[in-house]
């Protein structure tokens, strides 16, 4: 605990904070004696996850309602934590249009490219030279299964956890050799509220059987500063095994685009 709040404290900074695996960081890092930033749209659930961190953990958190997507992030940011020594930064937000590709407005396409994109773009550029700047620090991107083939309801989206898989696995060469710890987590189905919501086809056995928020966090928090990139869990591990290296790649597409359509379709 000592080792980590030293490596990646005083401060840290969770975007997309307010519910499912961006609340569990923001637990798990308070556990660990680190002092939060908890930024998404809402203020509310911002707000409420905030006051029992503070009464549970005893640490100082701070609130900032922000448009993840929006090119006005990185301002927003600089004004609630230009005065902190920020050492971690974690981007969990994202935005998920599910159904056709042609069936869903372009502009929300568009968004889902602003928010999985943009913010973990600019964000990991702004926060990585403050940490080169001081020496130390870390930066963890949260990405998807999907991302690892094309898959059918949610192309545009898998696409983006795609980016976000390559661009934490770059900045983990070039920022690690000068103090940075990047990583990027790349998630299967998680038992979120988001998740939850949208489908009432949620599997109870088998590789596709949702994980719960608090596994992924905590493997993340334990990955960070041991490898560029790491699948959350033994099940999806194994899928992500069978997916690469015993099927083709058109078949890898069918099976996962198979699911989803079951799924949302």
């Amino acid at each position: 605990m000592v080792g980590f709040s030293k490596r990646y404290g005083p401060w840290a900074v969770v975007a997309g904070a307010s519910e499912g695996i961006g609340a569990s960081f923001s637990e798990k890092l308070a556990a660990r004696g680190l002092n939060l930033v908890l930024v998404a749209r809402r203020s509310g659930p911002l707000e409420a996850l905030a006051d029992g961190i503070r009464r549970k953990h005893g640490v100082e958190v701070r609130v900032q309602s922000l448009d993840l997507g929006s090119p006005e992030v990185v301002s927003g940011m600089v004004a609630v934590t230009e005065s902190l020594d920020v050492g971690l930064m974690i981007y969990n937000a994202a935005y998920s249009p599910i159904g056709a590709f042609i069936d869903i407005d372009v502009e929300e396409h568009l968004k889902a490219v602003e928010v999985n994109v943009h913010g973990p773009l600019r964000l990991s550029h702004y926060f990585g030279r403050r940490f080169v700047e001081r020496g130390r620090g870390g930066i963890i991107l949260m990405s998807s299964m999907s991302g690892f083939q094309g898959t059918a309801m949610v192309a545009n989206y898998a696409a983006t956890k795609a980016y976000d898989s390559i661009l934490a696995e770059g900045l983990w060469r070039e920022l690690g050799r000068r103090g940075v710890d990047v990583l990027a987590c790349i998630a299967g189905a998680t038992l979120t509220p988001n998740y939850e919501s949208s489908t009432d086809r949620i599997p109870t056995s088998g590789l596709a059987r949702p994980m719960k928020p608090d596994e992924v966090t905590e493997q993340a928090l334990s990955d960070l500063g041991r490898r560029p990139s790491a699948v959350s869990g033994a099940r999806n591990g194994l899928a992500s095994l069978f997916l690469s290296r015993l099927l083709s790649r058109r078949a890898a597409i069918a099976v996962v685009s198979k699911e989803t359509e079951r799924m949302y379709g």
